[in-house]
């Protein structure tokens, strides 16, 4: 990809929906709560790559991949709470979202197909954080704004390198396993939620 319009625009063509307004409207009443569980997902990422390193120990790609993307989501970790502290923004414990467990709930339960739904999964949850920095970007302030449109390269290369390392674990093209993440994906996207987070529903009035 050349550029970020055009990671943006095949991110979008990927992902079944975009975010709804209303969860725009929602982050925006809630930047504190967006900052803490922005964090949780970035130290979540981190130690995904890091579980999938030590099962793994037979697949140099993947290995080298998570490890740079565990530095890198431990970087922006590390950047997050930099904002948080500047803001007086505690850290703190959080439920979690329905999102990554309503996704991980189809993962099958022996491998090679239980790899090969973890990387697709890895592959949404990234593109979908890309799309929603983008979506967000706009309606921030300066140093929010610019930190979000900063982390986009890195989402639209962690999206990148999941999808590529899931083709490898299958032997070949995922659509068939694509296609039942990303229908359940659109439905968490899209349905109401009772809880505002990073990857939650839109949450009514």
């Amino acid at each position: 990809m050349t550029n970020m319009t055009d990671a943006l625009q095949e991110i979008h063509q990927f992902l079944p929906c975009r975010t709804p307004q209303t969860w725009i409207d929602n982050a925006l009443a809630n930047q504190e709560l967006l900052l803490i569980d922005h964090a949780h997902c970035e130290k979540k990422a981190a130690s995904t790559a890091l579980s999938l390193m030590y099962r793994y120990l037979d697949n140099t790609d993947l290995l080298n991949k998570m490890s740079r993307l565990a530095r890198e989501e431990l970087r922006h970790f590390e950047q997050v709470l930099a904002i948080m502290n500047k803001r007086d923004v505690v850290y703190d414990h959080l439920s979690p979202a329905r999102y990554a467990a309503g996704l991980r709930a189809l993962v099958r339960g022996e491998d090679p197909g239980r790899l090969v739904d973890v990387l697709i999964v890895g592959a949404i949850i990234e593109a979908r954080s890309c799309e929603r920095f983008a979506a967000l970007a706009p309606y921030l302030d300066d140093e929010l704004a610019g930190f979000y449109t900063g982390l986009l390269k890195s989402e639209a290369r962690h999206y990148q390198d999941y999808l590529r390392l899931a083709e490898q674990a299958q032997g070949g093209p995922v659509e068939d396993r694509l296609a039942v993440f990303l229908a359940a994906e659109k439905a968490l996207i899209e349905q109401p939620d009772t809880e505002f987070r990073f990857h939650s529903g839109p949450v009514p009035d």
